[in-house]
């Protein structure tokens, strides 16, 4: 125990300072316990399959998810008693959604993943009201999103079918189920973060559109109530005790405020299976056509609306790489790889559909140029570059001048990454130490309201001359424009 946690004991014998954060992410559910002082002194994770029955379909068993979350909290919590415990918060896969029984709180479907495109041939019969669905939720019209998912489960799944006809249904974000099965009250409610990625939240009103129910033909009934992102979820059983819920969000939201509250003049990118570019806006939504609009917290009248841009293909781009190449495993080598080839072929990453600012959701995935595995591997992580970097230019024109980035995820963990990101962008780029910058933001949020930033710990990466890296973007930028002429 530290001295801070000490020093916060009640009469009872127990500390109540700590701070559980929960992460269920898209490969690993992840605990993570903070002292005061907003050091990590206790961690859990665990795997989570995933499987791709189809090509565009993207699974997770959700008893697995629940399983591996629990398990994750026993691992964080050892050595600890949920007295110590003075709050715990929950980030999620925004996009992924469930269905499941009220009464029972069985799952009805799996785990719908954010990345799964099973139901594009459908929300494509909407794009005459794609203007009215971006004026209302900042959101393009994609499958990525819940609506269409959730109206397949409602078409295709006689289990869904029956529990609706029977009024036993509950759907929504993979956040709703997960708060219904871990809280003891059996809450039902979600967040804005999480709700905003459905398609069929109001980001004005802060609650489900009823025109786009309408329009999408989901029924309000099975939807969880939408409340604040600080809120009293409930009370979350934690080694024979039990510790309140007060934070829900989506894992990229919570990574914002991994440094602590977010500033305006900073792009903030959190990179894994896909690399996502978020810049603050402030309380009110900001429009950019090319990229999309979000909430990242609400809590009453305070709000913190982002413009975001994502690249599907970040860590599953390389994942893409190993089954294209029958050559798994090895992401280790990747550094040395990045230092050592000189002139890799170029990658035009479609790569779970190719998001922002192009947004072209069968765009195929193809090598510029011929290559061993790394070069290939070093195209990959350039696109990658190339990719978040589009996406900052879209950005600069919004609000105040540009004058960082911060960087955090897995895939972030590369040097070369940060320093390409740097020299391409012309900003200085801060990468956190701790990778986990979900449970980080987290672990801010639960603070008391108006508290400063813990302090964070991390690397600069400067930025320099590369000609070479800037006319090989260059080659890329043409060959792209002429692949997206030809996938239009």
């Amino acid at each position: 125990m530290t001295d801070e946690a000490r020093s916060a004991m009640t009469g009872s014998g127990h500390p109540v300072a700590l701070r559980l954060a929960i992460d269920q992410g898209g490969h690993a559910s992840r605990a993570l316990l903070f002292d005061p002082a907003g050091r990590i002194v206790g961690r859990g994770t665990h795997a989570v399959q995933t499987s791709e029955p189809r090509p565009g379909w993207v699974e997770q068993d959700a008893e697995e998810v629940v399983r591996t979350v629990s398990m994750s909290i026993m691992q964080a919590m050892s050595g600890h008693e949920a007295p110590e415990v003075a709050a715990a918060g929950l980030a999620t896969q925004r996009s992924s959604i469930v269905c499941w029984s009220r009464g029972s709180g069985r799952p009805l479907s799996p785990v719908i993943s954010w990345q799964d495109l099973r139901a594009s041939g459908w929300i494509r019969n909407f794009s005459a009201h794609r203007k009215a669905v971006e004026t209302s939720t900042g959101l393009r019209l994609s499958a990525h999103y819940g609506a269409a998912k959730l109206h397949w489960c409602l078409e295709h799944l006689p289990e869904v079918q029956a529990a609706f006809s029977r009024g036993d249904l509950a759907f929504g974000p993979l956040a709703s189920f997960l708060v219904y099965r871990f809280t003891r009250e059996r809450s039902f409610v979600i967040d804005p973060a999480n709700a905003a990625r459905t398609l069929l939240f109001s980001l004005e009103a802060r609650d489900w559109d009823p025109v786009l129910l309408r329009l999408f033909g989901i029924p309000r009934e099975p939807l969880p109530r939408c409340v604040p992102t600080r809120f009293g979820f409930g009370s979350l059983p934690v080694c024979g005790g039990f510790v309140p819920l007060r934070i829900v969000t989506g894992d990229q939201s919570a990574a914002l405020f991994s440094c602590g509250r977010p500033v305006d003049t900073a792009v903030y990118i959190n990179a894994g299976t896909g690399a996502f570019v978020q810049r603050p806006c402030g309380p009110r939504p900001r429009r950019n056509p090319q990229l999309i609009a979000g909430i990242a917290f609400a809590d009453g009248a305070a709000a913190e609306f982002v413009l975001e841009g994502t690249v599907n293909g970040a860590g599953s781009a390389l994942r893409w790489l190993g089954c294209e190449t029958g050559r798994d495993g090895f992401e280790e080598q990747i550094p040395a790889w990045l230092e050592s080839v000189p002139d890799p072929p170029l990658f035009l990453n479609g790569v779970g559909g190719l998001g922002a600012p192009f947004w072209v959701p069968d765009f195929p995935s193809r090598f510029i140029g011929a290559g061993n595995l790394p070069e290939k591997a070093v195209a990959v992580v350039e696109s990658i570059v190339f990719l978040i970097y589009e996406n900052i230019r879209k950005m600069r024109g919004s609000g105040a001048p540009l004058d960082h980035i911060i960087a955090s995820g897995g895939i972030a963990r590369l040097d070369a990454l940060c320093q390409k990101l740097a020299d391409i962008s012309g900003l200085p780029v801060f990468r956190v130490d701790e990778p986990e910058a979900t449970a980080l933001g987290l672990a801010f949020l639960l603070q008391d309201p108006g508290c400063g930033s813990p302090g964070r710990t991390g690397i600069w990466f400067q930025p320099a001359a590369n000609a070479v890296l800037a006319a090989r973007r260059g080659r890329w930028r043409t060959a792209m424009a002429r692949a997206l002429r030809a996938a239009c």
